[in-house]
């Protein structure tokens, strides 16, 4: 696998050396851009080829919701990782409608940080816990996905490329039974009941879930189910 090139958007002098710092220590970048706002980062991604942007949201001239917007409208290829010190429903579900592929919180820690942005490079999406249920809710109440990124606004030249880059994800048919259940809100014990099996088997079968989906938690498996048409 080629290295990848890093684009940190934010404001913030102190915030962007830190960031910069942290990723500086893992191998698998090969350079790291910063900007202090939208326009020096579409100047950037212009003249350089950039595979996952860190995305701050209070930019001082085109705010990081539109400044994505703008980007993914250019480089649908793009990973966008929006770094927010908001909790609000409407950045949230605004930033994916934008097609953010992960939101999360300032309070993150950098090794989680580095982790989700890995993740992400490899066809994860991710969205901090305490805003996932948003993402969640919108998506289930939609009916149709109008609250996430659509794939079918790819364009024909950058599938290829998608597809080479998202790993594919096999589940067993008992695999996407449980998940089908996790995106309709049940819990381990009310999945087994229904499945007539034990909870622990259960358990079993939602661990094998979060692993082959690349996700934390069972409101990022439902998020992903979602999005990506798995079920």
């Amino acid at each position: 696998m080629g290295k990848y090139n890093l684009l940190i958007v934010e404001d913030h002098a102190l915030t962007r050396f830190g960031l910069r710092t942290a990723f500086e220590e893992e191998e698998n970048y090969n350079e790291i851009f910063e900007a202090p706002n939208a326009k020096t980062a579409f100047d950037i991604i212009a003249k350089t080829p950039v595979d996952i942007v860190i995305m701050d949201l209070g930019l001082p001239d085109i705010n990081g919701i539109e400044a994505a917007k703008k980007i993914k409208e250019k480089h649908s290829n793009i990973k966008i990782v929006v770094l927010s010190s908001h909790e609000k429903e409407e950045d949230v579900l605004n930033s994916v409608k934008a097609g953010a592929n992960a939101y999360c919180t300032k309070d993150i820690n950098a090794p989680k940080l580095k982790e989700i942005v890995s993740s992400v490079l490899n066809g994860a999406a991710w969205f901090d816990p305490k805003v996932a249920q948003y993402v969640l809710d919108a998506a289930v109440s939609s009916g149709e996905n109008t609250a996430l990124p659509s794939k079918s606004k790819q364009t024909t030249s950058n599938k290829s490329q998608i597809k080479e880059s998202t790993p594919e994800i096999n589940l067993t048919a008992r695999e996407k039974q449980v998940l089908a259940l996790i995106v309709e809100g049940l819990s381990n014990i009310e999945i087994a009941k229904k499945l007539d099996v034990s909870v622990n088997t259960t358990k079993a079968h939602v661990c094998n879930i979060l692993q082959k989906l690349s996700v934390n938690d069972r409101t990022q498996a439902a998020i992903k189910a979602i999005k990506d048409n798995i079920i």
